[in-house]
């Protein structure tokens, strides 16, 4: 077994689970994912193959025994009625109800809501009461005849979860600190189900970034990027505390319904993700409206009264094009729809974007088969971090540069929030790894800012972003890497000491049109390799041949044509 996997085994036990074993079992088991994790972690924890093939076998067959299917309700009432005691496997939910000063337990897939319970239960397994926790359960049928109030047959005779009922951050941060950073991100890799050898450090933060809205309260995310790449995974097997949508919402919905008086989906889930954020063309601009207010304060208006809310937003989209052609042709905003793209005060509330384009699509060999967290467990984790606070952990080291504003320190300082949170959850780092974490939340809130800067330059500016060390005082400025081009000079101020020269080949400078601001005139004869290479060095976009021209003959090979090759702005 390799070193990583004996220490998590051996540090975390029964708290990981090898990944290969989830997707082999996961196939033909329809519970959720965190749930077949736990069983899996409990029964599969080693590296002997008859002891994982006994386990298997363990898991197989509680599953298929005593899970319940939601449209078999009545059938497994009438089961536990015919033999008195009867055991199964379902979510059960507790709720103090004042009428009856009684506490009912209710069986979700069960399909009953008045199911008694021992109060000792709610005391050893507080997420009882909740939202529930799924367990194997041992009913018993016993009508009482003598009982006033509201009366049911089934008792709870025993409940054994089988998902983690308790969590202990203080244990789990004292565990994080046997690790490494190294092994500790790739554990975190490995627990999402990839391999980290396959990745470099840069783009393992990348993949942590998408857990920033689980750990960091009214987080506000987006990536954009090609299809394949895992984009929403997250939001749907990571943990039971998030929702992805598809598809266009409804303010009712998504905040507060008058007409009922419930609470909407911010009140009720950690994360909310939007997936093909480009269908929500159609959504009503009452929603864009009241999500910009929220995604700014955590609050909103909803007739008379002003409501709040914590979970985070992320929204994930599509490219169709490569950055490379949105960087100089428009912005990077544009897959997102027309109802956000157009609306600059509703992006400028983004805390990170993600570059999408620079995550590769998942392959088979992307997959992990060693061990990682039960998903669970660390959907626990991350859910116990949301309440507390790491946002003043830059000024223990840095300061940051003029150009950013007061959203903009905002937005920083709630990405290096949930990186530590992610990275460091015990708080202990150096100023070389906290600087790491600031310089990627500066390039996150950058990227948001620099597509700003092109929709409306006058009022967005101040893009040179910078951290200021406070001890030498030295200040580091943070770019884009896919902005201008790869052979362009940054805008940022230089550092003390640096010089950059630059120049242009005989065949451009003999060229470049006098007078003609934006535009080179270059002889071309309609090679698409030499038109790309012109554009490449010129930093062009457009091409146009002018009809009304003798063949050239001159600097270049007699029969070339004159092409007037410019850049868009």
């Amino acid at each position: 077994m390799p070193q990583l996997d004996k220490k998590a085994a051996a540090v975390f036990a029964g708290k990981v689970v090898r990944k290969d074993l989830v997707r082999k079992v996961k196939v033909g088991a329809n519970v959720p994912v965190f749930v077949l994790e736990y069983l899996l972690g409990k029964y599969c924890a080693t590296d002997d193959p008859v002891a994982i093939e006994a386990g298997l076998r363990v898991v197989n067959g509680t599953l298929s025994s005593n899970f319940v299917r939601p449209d078999e309700a009545n059938k497994a009432q009438s089961l536990v009625k015919d033999k008195g005691k009867h055991t199964l496997i379902d979510k059960a939910q507790v709720r103090y109800v004042s009428d009856d000063d009684k506490h009912w337990a209710e069986l979700k897939n069960f399909g009953h809501k008045y199911v008694h319970i021992p109060e000792h239960y709610l005391r050893q397994y507080d997420r009882l009461l909740m939202g529930g926790i799924w367990a194997q359960i041992d009913l018993r049928f016993q009508y009482d005849e003598e009982a006033t109030g509201k009366r049911s047959p089934f008792w709870i005779d025993g409940l054994k979860p089988i998902q983690i009922a308790t969590f202990d951050l203080n244990e789990y941060r004292e565990c994080r600190r046997q690790f490494s950073t190294e092994e500790w991100i790739d554990l975190l890799l490995r627990t999402i189900g990839l391999e980290p050898s396959y990745f470099e450090r840069r783009l393992k933060l990348l993949f942590l970034t998408r857990l920033l809205p689980l750990c960091e309260q009214n987080y506000n995310l987006v990536e954009l990027g090609p299809r394949g790449t895992g984009k929403s995974y997250g939001y749907q097997e990571l943990s039971p505390y998030t929702i992805l949508l598809t598809g266009p919402t409804t303010v009712a919905n998504l905040f507060y319904n008058m007409a009922s008086g419930k609470m909407g989906l911010v009140g009720i889930w950690d994360a909310i993700g939007f997936d093909e954020v480009a269908d929500l063309q159609k959504m009503p601009k009452e929603v864009i409206t009241t999500l910009k207010t929220y995604c700014e304060s955590g609050t909103f208006a909803r007739g008379k009264d002003s409501l709040s809310g914590m979970a985070s937003i992320a929204l994930f989209g599509n490219t169709n094009q490569p950055v490379e052609v949105m960087v100089r042709s428009s912005h990077l905003f544009m897959p997102m729809p027309e109802v956000i793209r157009e609306d600059m005060a509703f992006l400028d509330r983004i805390h990170f974007y993600i570059p999408g384009w620079e995550v590769p699509k998942m392959r088979v060999e992307f997959f992990t088969e060693h061990y990682g967290f039960v998903v669970d467990y660390l959907a626990e984790a991350l859910r116990e971090l949301r309440k507390h606070n790491y946002t003043e952990a830059i000024d223990r080291h840095f300061a940051l540069g003029s150009h950013l504003n007061a959203r903009d320190v905002k937005a920083v300082r709630k990405t290096v929030s949930g990186l530590v949170k992610l990275v460091y959850p015990h708080g202990e780092f150096t100023k070389e790894q906290l600087a790491e974490l600031v310089e990627l939340a500066l390039e996150g809130r950058r990227r948001v800012k620099e597509q700003l800067k092109k929709m409306g330059s006058f009022e967005y500016h101040q893009t040179s972003f910078s951290l200021i060390d406070s001890d030498t005082r030295e200040e580091r400025f943070v770019g884009v890497p896919e902005q201008g081009g790869r052979d362009m000079i940054a805008t940022d101020p230089l550092a003390p000491g640096s010089v950059y020269a630059a120049s242009v080949d005989d065949l451009v400078r003999h060229f470049v049109g006098e007078g003609r601001r934006g535009f080179v005139t270059l002889p071309w004869e309609g090679d698409a390799r030499l038109e790309a290479e012109i554009k490449d060095r010129c930093q062009a976009t457009l091409r146009n041949v002018p009809l009304d021209q003798a063949p050239f003959a001159g600097a270049a090979p007699a029969g070339k044509r004159l092409a007037l090759f410019a850049r868009a702005y």
